[in-house]
């Protein structure tokens, strides 16, 4: 299995010479049938004039199949009765033994998104072809984080093809392995972190690329066996499972205000002490230690309320 797996590349002959010598045999056919119609050969040679023209039929005809055009990022892998003998992947117009089985493979750049089903071709009773393979689109998977949090998550994998040797030989269905590996590695991705972290840990939500890169890395270490590259992996939805969604909002709601509020606070603290140090550095009023917690109360009251203070006047003397 190792030796078949080594991908070989085959230069076969270019195509268009034998073209000409199939096209030149097949134009002296009818020449030569001709002929014998006219009585041009005896009976003797007509007979084996039949058998070579026989032969010369059945020679060219089986010599078109060795005809073949590569397109660009296209890729022929030719087998001889079950025996692998090359992959072709420069694009032109070749020839080469008609008994080759050639099996098609694409080199182009592929992605696609996870959650992703694949739909089989469809055929009638006469075999034609009434739904072509084609893939659904991507529904989030549904799976729980490091915390336990059910969460949704899916993700955009670009790839292509590598070795053309390992992806026919090494699986069954290259591309629905690709897809199956993709969804295997982000669900237990998922598992190993937390949705968001609130001690700078690495998470899902607050670690974008680097869960970006973790991810390639862990299909691609699931792909080396099967001739694929992993050329980007990307979160493209993340969200909370709908039946916890609205209370994991509003704890979000509830540290962004206790975080806002200890904001708030710092500020003020820093506000009211410089106001009494202006006070008493400019000796603009003296105030003793009940007056001063009765002010920095007050300013505190101002600083940190969420509504708009109304202050009372004072227009008698400072302490009454």
């Amino acid at each position: 299995m190792a030796e078949v797996c080594n991908e070989k590349t085959l230069v076969p002959s270019s195509g268009w010479g034998m073209l000409f010598v199939l096209l030149c045999g097949l134009a002296t056919i009818p020449v030569v049938i001709g002929l014998g119609a006219n009585g041009f050969f005896s009976n003797a040679l007509g007979v084996v004039v039949g058998v070579c023209l026989a032969v010369i039929a059945v020679a060219i005809f089986i010599g078109l199949f060795g005809l073949m055009a590569i397109q660009p990022n296209d890729a022929r892998v030719l087998l001889l009765f079950g025996d692998y003998r090359g992959t072709v992947t420069k694009s032109g117009f070749y020839w080469v033994n008609p008994f080759f089985s050639k099996k098609k493979i694409s080199l182009r750049i592929r992605n696609f998104e996870t959650g992703a089903t694949n739909v089989s071709e469809k055929k009638n009773e006469a075999g034609q072809v009434i739904q072509a393979k084609s893939r659904t689109h991507g529904r989030p998977s549904k799976v729980n984080d490091r915390d336990g949090n059910p969460i949704e998550i899916s993700a955009v994998v670009v790839w292509k093809v590598v070795n053309t040797a390992e992806a026919l030989f090494q699986v069954d269905d290259y591309e629905d392995y690709v897809a199956v590996q993709s969804e295997a590695a982000l669900r237990n991705l998922a598992t190993r972190h937390p949705y968001d972290s609130e001690d700078h840990q690495m998470s899902l939500r607050g670690s974008t690329q680097e869960v970006s890169d973790q991810l390639r890395h862990d299909i691609q270490e699931r792909l080396d066996n099967a001739g694929m590259q992993v050329i980007e992996a990307r979160i493209s939805h993340l969200a909370y499972a709908p039946e916890i969604a609205s209370a994991m909002l509003q704890r979000q709601q509830a540290h962004a205000v206790v975080a806002a509020r200890a904001k708030i606070v710092e500020g003020a603290v820093g506000m009211v002490q410089l106001a009494l140090n202006q006070l008493s550095r400019d000796k603009i009023v003296e105030l003793d230690d009940e007056r001063r917690a009765a002010m920095v109360s007050n300013l505190m009251v101002v600083l940190c309320s969420d509504r708009n203070p109304h202050p009372v006047l004072n227009v008698g003397s400072l302490y009454s």
